[in-house]
């Protein structure tokens, strides 16, 4: 082949891919360079609310409709999220929002959220959050929306907090009970990371609290990042360093990486009975839990039940949530499974089109 032969080269095309690159590393340096500098916030949990509660460190909050009164639902929802995350998650940002969704659906929302515990709070376990504080928050919702049936919706811990509620109050209005990503059921000891961790004989939880009283936010922090520490140490940041001309992308990793960040720490006596109740006993699924002086029984539980896994789930597998299914005694229940991982099914880009309208579906048929 001679060089005659050899295609032309267009100038004019290496041009215009050559200045499109420089544009767009001028504009993924400028990201970067005000990411570093601190110069970039991301307002979260920006939905226009009101505080109608308050106890110690907890706060209730009821979001403001968003439709006229003849549209909304009859039934109102209480939120409910883990203890060691800020509930905020419910309503990440504008548009990505599962509070904003549920209020243009027409729904009366309510959020609790738990606060962060001092040195004093040390002493609080499950039977408080569930028995002593819901109730309470569930009494100021009552009274507030003059309605004595409502739905309740836990996530995470707060699944677990809220299936004690439901099996121990099953005659005090609780219509509807949707579980998300629920820890339940630790009769499999190697079916998560977390279980193999926890249920060695060197992970010594009472001298973990004893130390500490509560456990700290970055001690749980780190715990779930080391369940996969190439994507949460490395992977998001790629993702993020791929994307820096794109500020969509970035505003939204900024306000997720806002919430991994912004945990509170553990009540030391409701960790411990985490670990070794839960976790290492499972009394809850073996009808042993006591709580009131009585059993947390399952077959208590009335309400009409969503649950909702997620299929990629590697922090509450789907083990833990499934067997509850077989044990509650409501009539109408439901299991869903999602495409998605723990968080990622309610906040990701995927789920204004998949788990928000199915959710809505199922409630709304029950809230009327």
């Amino acid at each position: 082949m001679t060089s005659s032969d050899a295609a032309p080269i267009d100038l004019e095309r290496m041009t215009e891919q050559l200045l499109k690159e420089i544009e767009r590393t001028t504009k993924s340096s400028d990201m970067a360079a005000r990411l570093a500098t601190n110069r970039i916030k991301v307002a979260v949990g920006q939905t226009p609310k009101e505080q109608i509660w308050a106890l110690n460190k907890m706060r209730l909050y009821h979001y403001y409709p968003q439709v006229p009164p003849e549209q909304r639902k009859a039934v109102p929802i209480l939120l409910v999220f883990a203890l060691i995350n800020r509930p905020y998650i419910f309503d990440l940002r504008p548009g990505n929002s599962f509070v904003e969704y549920l209020l243009h659906h027409g729904y009366e929302v309510y959020l609790l959220d738990w606060g962060t515990p001092g040195p004093e709070d040390a002493g609080y376990d499950f039977e408080d959050f569930s028995l002593k504080f819901l109730p309470r928050a569930v009494r100021a919702m009552q009274r507030h929306s003059k309605k004595r049936e409502f739905t309740m919706l836990g996530w995470c811990i707060g699944a677990t907090i809220v299936t004690i509620y439901a099996a121990m109050r099953p005659d005090d209005g609780l219509r509807n009970l949707i579980l998300l990503t629920a820890p339940i059921d630790f009769s499999d000891k190697e079916g998560s990371t977390f279980s193999r961790w926890l249920n060695t004989e060197y992970y010594n939880v009472d001298e973990l609290v004893r130390q500490f009283g509560n456990v700290p936010s970055t001690v749980i922090e780190y715990g779930n990042k080391m369940l996969k520490p190439v994507e949460n140490y490395i992977g998001t940041y790629l993702k993020l360093w791929d994307n820096l001309d794109n500020p969509a992308v970035v505003e939204a990793w900024l306000a997720m990486n806002t919430w991994v960040t912004d945990n509170v720490d553990f009540p030391g006596a409701a960790f411990r009975q985490w670990v070794v109740e839960f976790f290492r006993e499972n009394r809850l699924m073996e009808n042993k839990l006591m709580m009131e002086g009585r059993i947390v029984d399952l077959a208590n539980i009335k309400a009409n039940l969503l649950n909702v896994i997620a299929d990629k789930d590697h922090i509450v597998p789907n083990c833990q949530s499934r067997s509850i299914m077989d044990r509650v005694g409501s009539k109408d229940k439901k299991l869903i499974e999602l495409k998605g991982g723990h968080i990622g099914i309610m906040v990701g880009s995927g789920a204004s089109k998949r788990a928000w309208p199915m959710m809505e579906a199922w409630l709304s048929e029950r809230s009327n």
